[in-house]
């Protein structure tokens, strides 16, 4: 990261006098992509800035053990910004942070050092990784309930009815998350009742990490003053579809996208074949990243609209790397659109991972395979192509042997999702379900 400036840090001292900001919170993640934060007061700020704020690292899972536990969080002045929830009088901040040993070197165990890492490696080649991510949530009357969650409305793709209050709530989220600097290209309902969508303008891949956090906690944050709760689980409802994270991708150089060739039968470029031929080669290897949750397997089945076969094609949803058509007079809105991850996704491992696969097979000369005809959702898994790991145990044993992930997250990040995950797993093993008691108990 770089260094803080005199001129940023005199900057956002200035703009917290002057907006009587009582509070800044200072954001990071753990490995998994959960929010975690410092509050600070302004008089408490001005090392924050200069030094970082030092804490114990070991009580954050996948941080560090107890023997080389003191970490810094370090604020990244670029994403200083206003939480414009919080009323008058009671003026609340945000800055997101890098994780740096005490030494100042990079902490490698900080998910926004990883994505750093891994963009700069393409950046040193003359690649920028633009990305744009749909988020699919839901809204429920509560989540504190014995059976299962119920949904606030009935609706299905694109209603809205004349008195549409959670419309009006997902319409005063857009609004919020543009007062942000977070712009939203389109909010809709999506197809299960209570699930709804946010696609975020594209931009680069680090900024847009950020922004996937900000808008997880807007929703949330938002849904609680309105009364219900909102959720990024990737399966909340059985017979329904759960809730993905479609990520458009795109590589630029110079202000040109790469993965354009006017004169290509698909419109895209040899480095675009090559980029979509590293996604389809690496899928399963970073599923587990793509898809961290015993409960994202239960989306990534057939018969509810996600991926479950390693495809590409052009412009069909039922393929893994999706195509979309553009419009014959903007050929640069040209992208590749990968649609396996889910919202409860860490974002910068996410991100980082997706651009990995993806020049891996730019790098090592790829071929892209055929494309994919008709529709894969209707083939179940009776198709020949290969198929994308059934649960969260295939993935991270295929994870784990993956060259390609060990040198993208580094053996620390590695380690210690492995470890959490396999955890996740065994448990999820030991636990009687529902579906066992209702089927099991009155028969044997």
């Amino acid at each position: 990261m770089a260094p803080v400036s005199e001129q940023q840090a005199a900057y956002v001292l200035r703009t917290v006098e002057e907006r009587r900001i009582r509070f800044v919170q200072l954001w990071f993640t753990d490995v998994l992509g959960r929010h975690k934060a410092f509050h600070v007061t302004p008089a408490e700020l001005e090392d924050a800035l200069d030094e970082g704020m030092t804490f114990d690292g070991s009580a954050i899972d996948g941080f560090s053990r107890v023997q080389e536990a003191d970490v810094l969080a370090k604020p990244d002045l670029d994403t200083f910004q206003m939480l414009p929830w919080h009323g008058e009088g009671e003026g609340v901040a945000r800055v997101f942070c890098d994780i740096v040993q005490v030494d100042g070197s990079p902490f490698e165990g900080c998910p926004r050092n990883r994505l750093r890492r891994v963009l700069d490696g393409a950046h040193d080649e003359g690649h920028t990784f633009f990305v744009a991510p749909e988020l699919e949530y839901f809204y429920f009357d509560s989540l504190e309930t014995d059976g299962p969650p119920k949904p606030v409305d009935r609706g299905s793709y694109f209603d809205l009815g004349t008195d549409d209050s959670v419309s009006r709530l997902r319409r005063d989220t857009v609004r919020m998350l543009e007062e942000m600097g977070i712009p939203v290209e389109h909010a809709q309902h999506e197809d299960a009742p209570g699930q709804h969508e946010l696609d975020l303008r594209y931009t680069d891949a680090l900024t847009m990490a950020d922004n996937v956090m900000t808008v997880r906690h807007v929703v949330k944050e938002l849904a609680f003053h309105a009364g219900i709760a909102a959720s990024f689980m990737p399966k909340p409802l059985a017979g329904v579809q759960g809730s993905g994270m479609h990520t458009h991708l795109s590589l630029w150089r110079d202000d040109v996208n790469e993965f354009v060739d006017r004169d290509d039968p698909y419109g895209l470029s040899t480095l675009a074949h090559r980029f979509i031929a590293g996604l389809l080669v690496h899928a399963g290897e970073i599923t587990a990243v793509t898809n961290q949750w015993v409960n994202s397997y239960k989306r990534l089945v057939p018969g509810h609209e996600a991926p479950v076969h390693v495809s590409w094609a052009r412009n069909n949803r039922s393929a893994l790397v999706r195509v979309p058509t553009v419009k014959a007079s903007k050929p640069d809105s040209t992208r590749l659109e990968y649609r396996a991850p889910d919202p409860a996704a860490n974002p910068y491992l996410c991100f980082a991972v997706l651009l990995a696969a993806g020049m891996a097979g730019v790098r090592g000369g790829y071929e892209l395979p055929a494309e994919s005809t008709g529709n894969l959702f209707d083939q179940g898994t009776s198709s020949d192509l290969e198929l994308l790991p059934t649960s969260l145990k295939e993935a991270c044993d295929l994870m784990e042997r993956s060259a390609l992930l060990h040198e993208t997250l580094g053996e620390h990040l590695v380690e210690w999702f492995l470890r959490n995950k396999r955890a996740e797993w065994s448990a999820y093993k030991e636990t009687v379900t529902p579906f066992e008691l209702d089927r099991y108990l009155p028969l044997l």
